[in-house]
């Protein structure tokens, strides 16, 4: 199908739809030609998306079909149910777009880290890397009150914080495709070293049971961070049969429903580092909490965002359109 030619013979009707749409007040004739032309232009969508379904045209015809659609159901005015959209269709299905890349993305950091781990352990000048005394009081107790030596409330805080400025970093300056790729490089490095040494000092149990109850969420919110920038890098390197910059902004504002999710995400493993990491609980618990936690993320990601995704919604903020030919209320 020829794109621009199936965009210069629907464009009026489109304008059309987004007049009438845009109206307080229609009579019955008017909301008749409205219902009829949303019912069009679902289906110019769906044709559309099998062809381009990430194009900037998609996602503006996308728009006007979900002003139309607010506009013929009546639920324009309600800021309940644009939240309630937001997090159980825009939200689920952002995160679905980016669902492999981010397996792929946490594949490859946890082989880093595993490399990075084992290189430690059998290094023979283990101790030009860190000194014997200081392996020693960072194994027995500086890894372990780094997270209880703080109010938990704050270190919360902190932690959310942080995280959310390695989030941000990945996403910003994703474009480049070398920023995402440095920042996991150097922490996938990091943590691989801290679990070698833990390991060498005979401490590998409190190395684990302190870093997977908030680390299986924290480190899957960087992952899709992460994602995100290089969808961002992608759409630069290959924007189809878009101008780059058009590619680039259509990518950049479905990703920003994601920015919006990370903060959500990453306040809750926040609160699991803040509150269940240093608490006196059994070890079993603590990670049995991160597990759910993470669970509960991709049950949220795979449910939700798939049926989000076979609807038609984009991911766009304010997106309230599905891909379906009929009005539903």
């Amino acid at each position: 199908m020829d794109i621009d030619a199936f965009i210069a013979v629907h464009q009026p009707q489109w304008d059309r739809l987004e007049y009438l749409a845009g109206r307080r007040r229609l009579n019955a004739t008017e909301t008749d030609e409205l219902l009829q032309l949303y019912q069009r232009a679902s289906t110019h969508l769906s044709m559309i998306q099998a062809v381009e379904p990430d194009s900037q045209v998609a996602a503006q015809l996308s728009a006007q079909i979900g002003r139309a659609r607010a506009h013929l159901t009546g639920t324009g005015e309600n800021p309940l149910a644009g939240i309630g959209f937001f997090f159980t269709q825009s939200l689920p299905v952002a995160f679905y777009r980016l669902r492999w890349l981010t397996v792929i993305i946490g594949a490859a950091f946890l082989a880093l880290a595993l490399w990075a781990g084992w290189w430690t352990y059998h290094h023979p000048q283990l101790d030009l890397i860190m000194p014997e005394a200081e392996r020693q009081q960072y194994a027995q107790a500086d890894f372990v009150s780094y997270y209880s030596e703080h109010p938990s409330s704050s270190f919360a805080s902190q932690v959310w914080t942080n995280n959310a400025w390695i989030a941000a970093q990945c996403i910003a300056f994703g474009i480049t495709g070398i920023w995402p790729v440095f920042i996991l490089g150097l922490n996938g490095f990091n943590v691989g070293v801290a679990g070698g040494i833990m390991h060498e000092q005979d401490a590998a149990a409190d190395f684990w049971v302190n870093i997977l109850p908030h680390g299986l969420m924290e480190l899957t919110a960087v992952f899709i961070a992460a994602a995100a920038g290089l969808r961002i890098f992608w759409a630069w390197v290959a924007p189809g049969q878009q101008k780059r910059l058009t590619s680039v902004a259509g990518e950049a504002r479905r990703l920003f429903t994601v920015v919006l999710g990370l903060v959500v995400v990453l306040l809750v493993s926040g609160i699991v580092e803040g509150f269940v990491t240093p608490a006196p609980w059994p070890d079993w618990l603590r990670i049995g909490i991160g597990a759910l936690v993470l669970l509960a993320y991709w049950v949220y990601t795979l449910v939700l965002g798939s049926r989000a995704a076979k609807a038609g919604v984009t991911g766009d903020l304010g997106r309230y359109d599905s891909g379906s030919h009929e009005l539903t209320a």
